[in-house]
């Protein structure tokens, strides 16, 4: 199963764009994210959606960031991109009539179903103003290093 990396790249992307002053283009997201543009644009229509995004149109249009990095958490984001499954890995066999795989499936649904739900739980308790404090942190760091070299 092909793992879905929609929330990772519209962290980079808002990250990306907490940088800059103005708009960001799809072109230049999609660069950052080695990605097409019409990908970006269509990912980021979700967060237009939600209300965390906006965007302008024509020569100097783009991307902007509409909410306070601390007010959106990890969560928001992965409902906004339509809450993608969690796990690439499943039952074999949803409706089973064999005992053994209806043993097997009880097991793993609820086994998935709690990490889900701590995953989640922890997906509420991060922010994009947590990620953007880290981001500073190593960008500073890494300044550092090379000018001490």
């Amino acid at each position: 199963m092909k793992r879905d990396s929609r929330l990772s790249s519209v962290l980079h992307a808002l990250l990306h764009m907490a940088e800059q002053d103005g708009p960001v283009t799809s072109e230049t997201l999609a660069q950052c994210l080695g990605t097409n543009p019409v990908v970006v644009r269509r990912t980021m229509g979700y967060l237009r959606q939600a209300g965390i995004v906006t965007s302008d149109r024509g020569h100097s249009g783009g991307w902007r960031i509409h909410v306070d990095l601390g007010s959106v958490t990890l969560r928001q984001l992965h409902e906004a991109l339509g809450e993608p499954a969690t796990f690439a890995i499943g039952n074999r066999n949803e409706t089973p009539e064999c005992l053994v795989e209806q043993t097997v499936n009880a097991a793993l649904q609820g086994t998935f179903a709690e990490a889900e739900a701590l995953l989640l739980k922890r997906f509420s308790e991060i922010t994009l103003a947590d990620l953007a404090t880290d981001f500073a942190r190593r960008h500073a760091a890494s300044r550092h290093s090379r000018n001490q070299s």
